[in-house]
């Protein structure tokens, strides 16, 4: 259960840096997600980084698509 100063504390994190809830991404070749809590350790992007940090010459581990191949889901 959280308490009212994590709850406070997360609040005022999300108006500081603007995130409200992270987002996924999907390969359109492979469908393979790319989701901003897990983010992509084994090829550089710790967990938490958001979409917009993730290097244009970024590629799908699954089959080696382009940042602009994806597109963003709801899950």
């Amino acid at each position: 259960m959280a308490t009212i100063q994590s709850i406070v504390v997360t609040q005022s994190a999300h108006a500081v840096t603007g995130v409200t809830e992270s987002q996924t991404w999907m390969c359109l070749i492979c469908g393979w997600i790319y989701d901003e809590t897990v983010g992509d350790p084994d090829h550089g992007l710790l967990p938490g980084t958001p979409w917009s940090a993730v290097p244009m010459n970024w590629t799908c581990p699954e089959c080696g698509a382009r940042k602009e191949d994806f597109e963003m889901v709801r899950i």
